[in-house]
């Protein structure tokens, strides 16, 4: 921006009626200057309409480079993997044209960088995160009735935030669960294992039961909240996709439960296995004395809040959706619970989930790959659809944005998805127990 002789602009898919003064104040906020401020328009300067937030950026850039024909250079800075290669395709093919006397040739060839930036998240404490969400859900059926109150000109009915519970477990510390990963967990692959990357880092719980437990079994552990300290044991793997730890309580006089044959951590997995196949772990080979590690764990359920509408909870897709999902071998705790290392290594305070209708935070593959890790971009959700994507509500869409699974739907695009508890964020609890584990209890 401190360079005379540089056009910095803001570009963005978000659309001029919703989200012009926001992001105004957004920019005000920070002191930013750009040059230019662009956001998508109902209906292009030619009367074209853009089909998708891509064609709208390159038909900008394509004016922009015209209007500019002795700019020499042009940087872009995108944090969107898809869109990342989008551009970078997008300019190789103008400056071909424009080298071949192609359609570009109004103008020379330009040297073109797209760099790729890491998304940097911020999290709101949960109770207030719930209520922004609740307050928009409120804006929004407030506006049913009033056309023009809806100005992002959504096509849903009345929504509402259902809550769903997908284990209880004795969940660890975002502190806890790097010293496992960091200590035991990358020592014991280091050997085996050439590509970190495809392995999901888990190392943060210890199922007590899948779902809310009942009664009984909640007062056996101690209620929600109880504090368990535990000491790692053994580790074992199973067949080299799967790698978990056994350990014990510290006091051995504490009652625990687990719907496991024993009590067991999860360390990570490749695709293709379930935490279950845990069990299916005949070898396991002590940790020495020096390497046994205590830590400590509270009672909590892993839960998230989905935003869906009100004719879908009535008629029971959830609850219909729940008895596929919530059996004691399924993957919601590999694919729900998976943490982005880098939070975990910044402590950040949790936050609750939401299935549809959320801005991002996604959030990269939440994979550990050495120090720097690799991250995901934005955290997602299914794109609206049953079960094979299509209809609205509820379903496994591969969905996202851009299509990418585990990336949020731009919001001009209304997505307001169930989504699949495959595709969501990872766990971060609303409050926090004496012991330092999220306490999912809404």
């Amino acid at each position: 921006m401190k360079q005379k002789d540089a056009l910095t602009v803001l570009l963005t898919g978000r659309s001029e009626a919703g989200f012009a003064e926001l992001i105004g104040r957004m920019i005000k906020s920070k002191q930013l200057a750009f040059d230019l401020v662009c956001l998508k328009p109902e209906v292009g300067p030619n009367n074209q309409r853009f089909a998708s937030t891509m064609k709208f950026k390159q038909n900008f850039l394509d004016d922009l480079m015209r209007t500019y024909r002795e700019a020499d250079e042009i940087r872009v800075y995108e944090d969107r993997v898809k869109h990342v290669k989008g551009f970078r395709e997008y300019f190789e093919q103008f400056n071909r044209d424009a080298a071949t006397g192609g359609p570009s040739a109004t103008r020379k060839p330009i040297t073109a960088e797209v760099i790729q930036v890491m998304e940097m998240a911020k999290y709101l404490s949960p109770v207030t995160e719930a209520a922004e969400i609740q307050r928009m859900i409120n804006a929004h059926n407030g506006s049913l009735g009033n056309p023009s109150a809806n100005i992002t000109k959504s096509p849903y009915g009345r929504l509402e935030l259902s809550k769903t519970t997908f284990y209880t477990g004795y969940l660890l510390s975002n502190a806890d669960a790097v010293r496992i990963i960091d200590n035991i967990f990358l020592p014991l692959i280091s050997s085996s294992v050439a590509d970190t990357s495809e392995i999901k880092f888990m190392s943060n719980s210890i199922l007590i039961t899948p779902r809310s437990a009942p009664k009984p079994i909640c007062d056996k552990v101690g209620g929600l909240g109880k504090v368990v300290r535990w000491r790692l044991t053994d580790t074992g793997h199973f067949e080299h996709k799967l790698w978990a730890a056994r350990v014990s309580p510290l006091d051995s006089s504490v009652v625990i439960h687990t719907d496991n044959p024993e009590p067991i951590i999860v360390l990570g997995m490749r695709k293709g296995v379930r935490p279950a196949d845990a069990n299916k772990i005949r070898n396991w080979t002590p940790v020495t004395k020096d390497d046994s590690l205590v830590f400590d764990t509270v009672v909590g359920e892993k839960t998230i809040l989905r935003v869906q509408e009100e004719d879908v909870a009535r008629n029971g897709a959830a609850s219909r959706g729940g008895k596929r999902r919530f059996q004691s071998d399924t993957r919601d705790e590999a694919d729900t619970s998976t943490r982005d290392y880098r939070d975990m290594q910044q402590h950040r305070p949790p936050a609750p989930e939401y299935s549809g209708g959320r801005p991002p935070q996604n959030h990269n593959n939440r994979h550990y790959n050495g120090p720097p890790p690799p991250f995901r971009g934005n955290r997602g959700r299914g794109r609206r659809g049953g079960r094979g994507g299509h209809g609205r509500g509820r379903g496994r869409g591969p969905g996202g944005r851009d299509n990418y699974a585990s990336r949020y739907r731009s919001l001009d695009d209304h997505a307001v998805a169930a989504g699949s508890h495959d595709n969501m964020m990872d766990g971060r609890g609303p409050g926090r127990g004496p012991g330092g584990g999220p306490v999912m209890n809404y």
